[in-house]
């Protein structure tokens, strides 16, 4: 015979009532924030509904079948035989493909918006940015064959490439900016950032798209390391953990506007070596070959071959601030 009353739960002391949910006035906090919404969109000069944003989750998983299309033996399906891989990528990189298109078409929409601009080359646009970034996948495999061959070269740990691939963050953030780098530079810069952030979010590492790297780049750790907007990376360059590229000041305008895309962080030359919690900010460059040892804090340019340790420790003062 059932005991247990309606609305009732049963915990390990026996049984709880629901809680009453009437007091929690769900009709005025709806309508409170539907009034904040429409005071936004006039603020903004909007009317309506805005166009969608690209999607963070459907971009995390366009990215993830993208890395099985370039991996599909390590990455794909867990089944996959030797008939069966060109199906797998093909199949995949369709889905993914068409999945992206419909996100770089939010963000033309989006910005077609903002700008007051036409609407009416959004759809050929996104079509001609997800063709061509879809013809610079081979080359974007191509380079990350190089930095896994790096990081596996670079870490006495290491026991095989493979375990670089799946286990490595600096890996999964290189995947994720190589790609985000191509639709960056082919204008889809909202969903070329939205990638980039969601490998923030999973490794620590944050590299922003626009950044230029160059072959056989390891990242070991990885865990705090920056990359700003402008840097310049050469081949062959090796960061750890808490490496910061980024700017010494932010110059402003005559309305005291922040100028936006003007070259503010470091260039760094081939095969230079970058220790732990290392800090290089502004437009300096770091010569080819160079070594910077951990902690320092560096703001001028070094000759090649050049090795930088703290000798000293001091005392710099920035005016208007400094960052990333």
């Amino acid at each position: 015979m059932r005991t247990d009353k309606p609305f009732e739960t049963v915990t390990g002391s026996g049984p709880v009532s629901a809680p009453n949910t009437s007091g929690w006035n769900i009709h005025a906090v709806v309508g409170e924030l539907r009034a904040l919404r429409d005071r936004s969109l006039v603020t903004r000069q909007r009317a309506g509904n805005p166009p969608k944003l690209p999607s963070r989750k459907a971009l995390g998983r366009i990215i993830e079948d993208l890395s099985a299309v370039l991996f599909p033996n390590r990455l794909g399906a867990g089944d996959l035989n030797d008939e069966g891989v060109d199906y797998f990528v093909g199949h995949t990189l369709d889905a993914s493909l068409r999945a992206l298109y419909d996100q770089v078409r939010r963000e033309l929409r989006f910005v077609a918006e903002q700008q007051g601009a036409a609407e009416w080359d959004v759809a050929e646009r996104a079509a001609d940015i997800t063709r061509r970034f879809a013809a610079c996948l081979p080359a974007i495999r191509l380079l990350l064959e190089s930095d896994i061959e790096a990081a596996y070269q670079g870490d006495p740990a290491a026991l095989s490439v493979d375990e670089v691939l799946v286990c490595y963050p600096g890996i999964t953030a290189v995947t994720h900016h190589r790609m985000a780098h191509e639709l960056h530079r082919l204008g889809a810069r909202l969903v070329a950032r939205t990638v980039s952030e969601i490998a923030h979010s999973a490794t620590g590492i944050d590299i922003h798209p626009g950044a230029q790297i160059g072959r056989s780049f390891f990242i070991d750790h990885g865990t705090g390391v920056v990359i700003g907007e402008t840097a310049v990376i050469g081949d062959r360059v090796r960061l750890y953990q808490a490496v910061t590229l980024g700017a010494k000041r932010f110059p402003t305008d005559e309305q005291g506007n922040l100028l936006k895309g003007n070259a503010r962080h470091p260039i760094v030359g081939d095969d230079v070596v970058i220790y732990a919690g290392a800090t290089i900010l502004g437009r300096i460059t770091i010569g080819a070959g160079s070594t910077i040892g951990g902690n320092v804090w560096l703001t001028r340019s070094v000759a090649p071959g050049s090795v930088i340790t703290q000798a000293v420790v001091r005392d710099e003062f920035f005016e208007g601030g400094g960052g990333i």
